[in-house]
C-alpha cells in the first residue's frame, strides 16, 4: 500500500460527507508528522461562500490548530487537483507537500491546466498526483451523473458554517 493512501482515504470520507450535504464531493485533510491536524470538505453551497473549497477549509483549520499561518512541514491530501485559488492558498500557507487524487483538466493548477508549483515562488510544495485517482474520479463522476439524471443530492442548508 502506498504511504499516502490512508490519508487520501480520510480525504475521500470528507468528500463523501460533502456529497451528502449537496456539495461537489471534494475532501481534504492536512497531516503533520504523521498526524491529521485538519479536515476540510466543500461547503460553497451550504455556506453560500465562494471560498468554501475543501482545501481552503482545511488550511484555515490547520492554521488554527497550529496557531500559525505557516504550514511548512504539512502535507495536504485532497481528492481533486486544486484550482488556482486553492493552489495560491497552498503557496501562501507554505504547505510542503500536496497529494491529490483526480486530475482536473478544466481548472487544475498543479499540473493539468497550469502548474503554479513550477513558478519561481519563494516556497513551493512537492506535488504527488494520482493517489487513488480512479476512486476519487469515480466519486465525482457518480455525483454529476446523479445531477444530470435529476436525482441530485438533497437541498443543502446553511448549518455548520
Amino acid at each position: 500500500m502506498n504511504q499516502h493512501e490512508p490519508f487520501m482515504r480520510i480525504a475521500l470520507e470528507q468528500a463523501r460527507l460533502a456529497a451528502q450535504e449537496g456539495e461537489i464531493p471534494v475532501g481534504a485533510c492536512i497531516v503533520r508528522e504523521g498526524e491529521v491536524i485538519a479536515l476540510g470538505r466543500n461547503s460553497r453551497e451550504r455556506c453560500r461562500d465562494p471560498l468554501g473549497h475543501a482545501e481552503i477549509n482545511a488550511i484555515c483549520e490547520a492554521a488554527q490548530a497550529l496557531g500559525s499561518w505557516r504550514l511548512d512541514g504539512c502535507t495536504l491530501y485532497v481528492t481533486l487537483e486544486p484550482c488556482p485559488m486553492c493552489a495560491g492558498a497552498i503557496l501562501n500557507a507554505r504547505i510542503s507537500r500536496v497529494v491529490y487524487g483526480a486530475r482536473d483538466e478544466k481548472a487544475g493548477s498543479l499540473g493539468s491546466l497550469c502548474d503554479l508549483s513550477a513558478m519561481p515562488y519563494p516556497a513551493v510544495p512537492y506535488v504527488n498526483a494520482g493517489v487513488l485517482e480512479q476512486e476519487c474520479a469515480r466519486l465525482l463522476q457518480h455525483f454529476f451523473e446523479r445531477l444530470r439524471n435529476n436525482r441530485g443530492p438533497a437541498s443543502p442548508d446553511n448549518t455548520g458554517c
